[in-house]
């Protein structure tokens, strides 16, 4: 499916995974390794036809790193500071990311949004600090509730301009992940998210990639 859809477009087709705080360290690594293996075997990935990330938790990071050496596979962090440095305990630097050589970070996440109160300004802020050290920006936007394909590509549009993504730092990648989808039972309809990236694209700078997120598993591609 991945070979038709790249053929089609003549862009890559990208695929990613945050374990968000499901995974311990030995399952972590484990879940990597195997990650690297399928990614090696993969004509695919190897070829650059599929972009491949995976987003593990902080501790494991650099052992994501060292695994994933020598291979396609991005690696990227579930959050970061605002902040380069600071007196700021228990928040990670996106600068001390960038020097890792982690290359994408997911922000605005609707989780991050409900449960930490990070509200527009601060997901701006750290996209602009990602952006300032070099990362990509994985930024997250979705409605909160099922509207029509309109109303939820404006909704989406809204939360890219009050992000203040820059022109001159690392393109950023959109997750489209409705927010009514997120850990359903079921996906959003293909229709519903064709309809919506569509819109979306139509009035984004062109390059930017929208990738889709919430309740994914297989055949949704």
């Amino acid at each position: 499916m991945s070979e038709d859809l790249s053929a089609r477009s003549g862009r890559p087709v990208t695929i990613g995974i945050s374990t968000k705080m499901y995974l311990g360290y030995a399952a972590s690594c484990a879940w990597l390794g195997e990650v690297v293996r399928i990614a090696q075997a993969s004509p695919a990935v190897q070829d650059g036809r599929v972009e491949l990330f995976v987003a593990p938790s902080f501790p494991v990071l650099e052992t994501a790193l060292r695994l994933t050496r020598g291979t396609p596979v991005k690696v990227g962090a579930q959050n970061a500071s605002d902040q380069d440095s600071g007196a700021l305990t228990g928040e990670v630097s996106p600068a001390f990311l960038a020097e890792m050589g982690v290359e994408l970070v997911e922000l605005g996440h609707a989780e991050r949004r409900r449960y930490f109160g990070e509200d527009d300004g601060v997901t701006a802020a750290k996209v602009a600090a990602a952006q300032r050290n070099g990362i990509t920006p994985l930024l997250c936007v979705g409605e909160l509730e099922r509207t029509s394909m309109e109303d939820a590509a404006q909704f989406c549009l809204e939360q890219v301009a009050t992000a203040g993504v820059s022109a001159t730092g690392p393109v950023p990648v959109l997750a489209y992940e409705p927010v009514w989808a997120i850990g359903a039972a079921e996906p959003a309809g293909a229709e519903h998210v064709r309809g919506v990236v569509a819109r979306m694209k139509a009035e984004l700078p062109e390059g930017i990639t929208v990738i889709y997120g919430g309740s994914a598993g297989p055949g949704l591609l």
